[in-house]
């Protein structure tokens, strides 16, 4: 990173240069002349316990990893979430006729239906981030007069989406999938989305949850319209699998 793009987690002001390195492989962690404390704390963490601080969504954490690092993964991330949640869907939508095997999950991906969720459960979280971004747009950019970073910001919400991770325990083990359960890893994505966008525009919690919620009447709106179509995507993965 260049100059000046570092922040500090603290108090979220910039700053050049998150360490100094001295002679002998010394390193002298930077303050932070605004307020006083280290630029950046987590430098000296295990991985580990900035996860769980980011699972925590404490802002500290959510600073470091969106400002402080060089984590590209957002894509990669964001393809195999929705593929896990692909894999919930056809195992829902065919309930006891799925197989007990784990093995036979490779087969699932040669079924059309499986590629046909895949697109639905993407245009769903293009819905997402679109309803998201717009309201950012028109409430920051022309409301407020500032100019939200609409890349950082996709960036922000791809990789605070990684609680879908969690499905990954649904998919290796292959249990009954209790609505409790889905609808607490979706709270929790969205508690992380709200994060997020707190912590990329240094805004109110009221600001990053109207923008959640509008990006979630989005997600809702496609996806009926999606249902309601006269030859939806439900009667085309049911023809599929009759065939």
């Amino acid at each position: 990173m260049g100059k000046d793009e570092f922040r500090c987690v603290e108090c979220n002001e910039k700053a050049s240069e998150l360490h100094r390195d001295y002679s002998n492989e010394i390193l002298k962690i930077t303050i932070c002349e605004s307020c006083q404390k280290p630029v950046d704390k987590y430098i000296e963490y295990d991985p580990v316990i900035i996860l769980i601080d980011a699972i925590l969504c404490k802002t500290q954490a959510f600073r470091h990893i969106l400002f402080n690092t060089s984590l590209n993964i957002h894509w990669k991330l964001c393809v195999f979430c929705l593929l896990c949640e692909a894999y919930l869907r056809w195992s829902l939508l065919h309930g006891a006729e799925q197989s007990s095997d784990p093995a036979d999950i490779i087969r699932y991906t040669k079924e059309w239906e499986f590629y046909g969720l895949f697109g639905l459960a993407a245009l769903e979280l293009s819905a997402f981030c679109g309803g998201v971004l717009w309201f950012l747009w028109v409430a920051v950019g022309r409301l407020q007069g500032g100019t939200p970073e609409l890349s950082l910001l996709l960036r922000a919400l791809l990789l605070s989406c990684y609680g879908k991770v969690l499905l990954i325990p649904a998919v290796i083990w292959e249990h009954d999938y209790s609505p409790l359960c889905l609808g607490l890893i979706k709270l929790f994505v969205l508690t992380s989305n709200s994060q997020a966008i707190r912590v990329i525009l240094n805004s109110s919690r009221r600001v990053s949850l109207l923008a959640v919620c509008f990006g979630l009447l989005s997600e809702t709106c496609v996806a009926q319209a999606c249902k309601k179509l006269p030859w939806s995507i439900q009667d085309m993965l049911t023809f599929e699998g009759t065939s």
